[in-house]
């Protein structure tokens, strides 16, 4: 019953919000956008493939150490990789049944690490011998965890979602702390670390953003305006945290130090749905619209405070995450459409 409730959930889950409750809260100031943003057109160059096993729901990309781009298949159970210069694809079998494999992200030894999402374990893939480690959960409450990070120290952030914890996993000697989320049914979801080595996460199904103490797990947490739903981050080199408000349809940005947020409204709209965002060295924002029909990619700079747009030739079917390499491309899982997509900047 537990899988299957977890399963439900991965679909019903946007549509989820919960009142703001105690805790410790910042009030930030906040300005909201009042008019409809306008784009021009994003020169982009957009290559997809299809993945091997069908109906694997591709959900998460990350940038290997190999510069590969690997991919979780929720719903089949494996772990993906795909090398972009040649289109060989190479599929991993986990070895417990319906984990749901999740989010992702690779360490600096080549590793990748994913979330049993259905499973309520962390899981490390030797990627060399495919042998897969898995790190149960040390309480039954955190059953889904959802997404992962790494901090300078290679120390593995996570969120869980329905459980309501935020954790962190030693991967030398598989130590796992979790710390309950004050508020409570926040949904915790995306996370990234900032250069001062403090995790930064979302609280999906509340108006809030919140920060945690490497050392003494305390939360913190951040009122952004209200109606807004923070579904995923990106943090840039000042620290501010960029995020796709899910259900107004906002790109926005947080600025710790000033507790001030910023929103502009997304080029799709209202119902544009903003979802998997990250951001390239030069200083770029991109992310994608997944209630515009196809698919967006949409670029934000900044600087001129401009948006880009371009559909995404598959359609998509939702662009739940994504990962930027070294030299600026942009890795994204296609999870409707069965597809993963690199997308190259060609101006």
């Amino acid at each position: 019953m537990k899988t299957k409730r977890r399963m439900a959930l991965v679909f019903v889950v946007a549509m989820l919000a919960a009142l703001a409750t105690q805790g410790l809260i910042t009030v930030a100031k906040s300005r909201m956008p009042r008019t409809e943003a306008t784009a021009e057109k994003l020169e982009v160059s957009i290559k997809e493939w299809t993945v091997p096993t069908k109906g694997a729901h591709p959900h998460d990309p990350a940038v290997g150490a190999d510069e590969a781009l690997w991919f979780t298949e929720q719903m089949q159970n494996k772990i993906g990789r795909l090398d972009p210069g040649t289109g060989e694809f190479k599929e991993f079998p986990l070895k417990t049944p319906n984990s749901g494999p999740h989010g992702l992200t690779a360490d600096n030894d080549g590793n990748i690490w994913f979330t049993g999402n259905f499973a309520g374990y962390i899981g490390k893939l030797d990627t060399k011998t495919g042998i897969v480690t898995e790190y149960k959960m040390p309480d039954a409450k955190a059953e889904d965890p959802h997404t992962g990070t790494f901090d300078r120290q290679g120390i593995l952030w996570f969120t869980v979602q329905v459980g309501n914890f935020v954790g962190r996993l030693d991967p030398k000697n598989g130590k796992i702390d979790l710390k309950k989320v004050p508020t409570a049914d926040s949904h915790p979801y995306g996370i990234q670390i900032n250069s001062k080595g403090v995790p930064i996460f979302c609280e999906f199904a509340t108006n809030k953003l919140a920060s945690i103490d490497p050392k003494s797990m305390e939360i913190h947490e951040y009122m952004l305006p209200e109606g807004v739903r923070p579904r995923r981050i990106a943090i840039d080199k000042e620290d501010r945290v960029y995020f796709t408000d899910y259900e107004k349809g906002h790109l926005g940005r947080f600025d710790p130090k000033s507790r001030e947020t910023k929103m502009w409204t997304s080029p799709g709209g209202a119902g544009s749905n903003p979802y998997g965002i990250t951001m390239t060295m030069d200083g770029l924002v991109w992310y994608s619209e997944s209630g515009v029909k196809p698919n967006t990619l949409v670029r934000f700079n900044p600087k001129t405070e401009t948006f880009a747009t371009a559909a995404i030739p598959s359609g998509g079917g939702t662009v739940r995450n994504m990962a930027t390499t070294k030299d600026g491309r942009i890795y994204f899982a296609c999870s409707g459409v069965n597809k993963v997509g690199v997308a190259e900047p060609t101006k």
